[in-house]
């Protein structure tokens, strides 16, 4: 049982609340401080991005944090080298998320071992094909002890989500909507059902949902759906600003019930 699995069974599967950022962004040496901060502030787990010169599923906002972060000069290798002293810090849970296409260039093997070393939970990499992850890369996850996170949308099918639920470690990441990042979440009939549709599945993994989140009341109307949500976009938006960390604990405060 690592960090994830500890915290959906401490926290009774209610109300989670997970915070992406980029690493590298507003600054290149900022990723620790910000991590710090978050768990100090509330922040039940983390997921940070690893910028990409591509990022096609993100929207503006954090479109633009990437390319801040890679004109600092942010790496993977850069990354883990900072690290190292990220358990010396933070506590929670604690997962990378980003495209898979540098992580093969890093070399996979060579990837799991540095979140390990790292004291890195877990990895959502979304563009990672399932059934490449299970026929070559699934082995080496477990043996570093990586939960790989897999994505569902309202287009995914019952036979793939049960798929999905039996190769997950961690929890499901359902995307409130097919769109890119920083959307609001909407409200309809329809997301209402296809959240009802998820939750009357009673998969075996927890379920996160993710896109869209903004505010205090989408959270709570996620939640009611599934066992946590994730914001991304509005709290990167809120790094751009002056003083961002002394700003992170309010913005924790009006997230959670």
């Amino acid at each position: 049982m690592n960090r994830i699995n500890s915290l959906f069974a401490a926290k009774g599967n209610k109300r989670i609340l997970s915070i992406y950022f980029t690493a590298g962004y507003p600054t290149l040496d900022s990723t620790l401080d910000i991590a710090e901060a978050l768990e100090q502030s509330g922040a039940d787990f983390l997921e940070i991005g690893f910028p990409y010169s591509d990022p096609v599923a993100d929207g503006p906002v954090i479109q633009h944090s990437s390319e801040v972060a890679l004109k600092n000069g942010m790496t993977l290798a850069l990354l883990f080298d900072q690290l190292k002293v990220l358990r010396q810090r933070v506590t929670i849970p604690v997962l990378l998320m980003g495209y898979v296409n540098p992580v093969l260039q890093y070399g996979i093997e060579r990837f799991c071992r540095d979140c390990r070393a790292a004291g890195v939970d877990g990895v959502i990499v979304p563009d990672l094909p399932m059934d490449e992850y299970e026929t070559h890369y699934r082995d080496i996850f477990q043996e570093n002890g990586l939960s790989n996170i897999f994505l569902v949308t309202p287009q995914t099918t019952e036979v793939r989500i049960r798929k999905i639920d039996q190769l997950s470690t961690g929890f499901i990441y359902l995307l409130s909507s097919s769109a890119t990042t920083g959307k609001n979440l909407t409200v309809s009939e329809s997301t209402d059902a296809y959240f009802a549709r998820i939750q009357r599945m009673e998969l075996t993994n927890p379920v996160v949902i993710g896109f869209g989140i903004s505010d205090r009341q989408a959270f709570v109307r996620a939640t009611d759906f599934a066992d946590g949500a994730i914001v991304g976009s509005a709290f990167v938006r809120l790094l751009g600003e002056v003083d961002y960390l002394e700003k992170i604990p309010e913005f924790i405060r009006q997230l959670k019930p």
